[in-house]
């Protein structure tokens, strides 16, 4: 299915009517940077109003292409929860081989050996900010998603069997999709990925709702409290609308430069990005990477978005 075609886009505008709820937004008027449409205050678990801690500026990291074609998506009509396939496309796997030389179980410290590490997870499509030796918040990021996806204890330091791991990796990273151009949130392992014409062009660690109940405090409304369940819910849906400029404060906390894909449930950068479910039902990534997507426009309005597991 052509991601672009009035099918899909008629496809999204039943799910989005479909009784899903915003678990963690509330509906007011507009802002002036906010596109398109239907605007919603989307809020998560966000505690500061400034990024945290980036690594150092590269001068130069060796990073694969992130502009992303226009192609198609296929998903079976039965279901909204069915991934995106066409088997007469080719495989996404992209074997790389093992590491040239041994990965240093280097914990969180820098120098030489963290610059062959961070090559290395760019090598195997997991972002951070750049080859530059400091172990800093990217790129303790990435190694906490690499650590995810190969089920080993997510704590985002480079252990031996974490080093063992990268050394020995022979593909780059692919999801559960194997075909378009979509974003794929898995929540059973916590991972964000990215796809280009069915591969992965960059995986990221993320956090999504937790599942539970709660009760919290209306930011907006003093002494009023706001009641759901954080779910992010499972489906195809497509980015519909999005808010480009800095931090918003909605009901439930501040979020930053959200792109929005079902009702109030948006992809946006936080200052807590931890190795577990942890929001309101938003899909959350360090702010570092949320401004890495906006420049590079990695998740452009109509894009598919499929949501599974938990």
């Amino acid at each position: 299915m052509n991601w672009r075609s009035p099918r899909f886009v008629a496809l999204a505008a039943v799910l989005a009517l479909s009784g899903v709820g915003a678990a963690c937004s509330t509906q007011v008027s507009a802002p002036a940077d906010e596109t398109p449409g239907k605007p919603t205050v989307t809020s998560d678990a966000s505690t500061s109003s400034k990024p945290a801690r980036r690594d150092k500026k590269s001068s130069g990291p060796t990073q694969t292409s992130t502009t992303l074609a226009k192609t198609t998506t296929t998903a079976e009509a039965t279901t909204t929860t069915q991934k995106p396939t066409n088997t007469t496309w080719p495989s996404q796997r992209v074997g790389i081989g093992p590491a040239p030389t041994g990965i240093s179980a280097v914990g969180q410290s820098g120098g030489e050996a963290t610059a062959v590490l961070q090559q290395r997870l760019l090598d195997l499509g997991f972002w951070h900010e750049g080859v530059n030796g400091s172990y800093g918040l990217t790129t303790g990021q990435a190694v906490m998603a690499f650590q995810k996806y190969k089920g080993l204890p997510a704590t985002g330091s480079t252990d031996q069997a974490t080093a063992d791991a990268l050394t020995s990796e022979t593909e780059r990273a692919f999801g559960r999709a194997d075909a378009g151009t979509l974003v794929e949130i898995d929540k059973t392992r916590q991972l964000l990925f990215i796809l280009n014409d069915g591969k992965v062009v960059w995986v990221l660690n993320t956090s999504t709702g937790n599942g539970k109940e709660y009760t919290e405090p209306d930011q907006n409304t003093p002494g009023k409290d706001i009641r759901g369940v954080a779910m992010t819910p499972d489906g195809l849906w497509q980015m519909e609308r999005q808010r480009k400029k800095g931090w918003w404060k909605g009901d439930l906390g501040e979020i930053y430069r959200p792109k929005y894909f079902v009702g109030g449930i948006a992809v946006h950068g936080s200052n807590n990005v931890p190795n577990y479910p942890a929001s309101h039902g938003c899909v959350r990534v360090t702010t570092t990477a949320m401004d890495f997507i906006w420049a590079n426009d990695l998740i452009p309005l109509r894009m598919p978005v499929w949501v599974h597991g938990g």
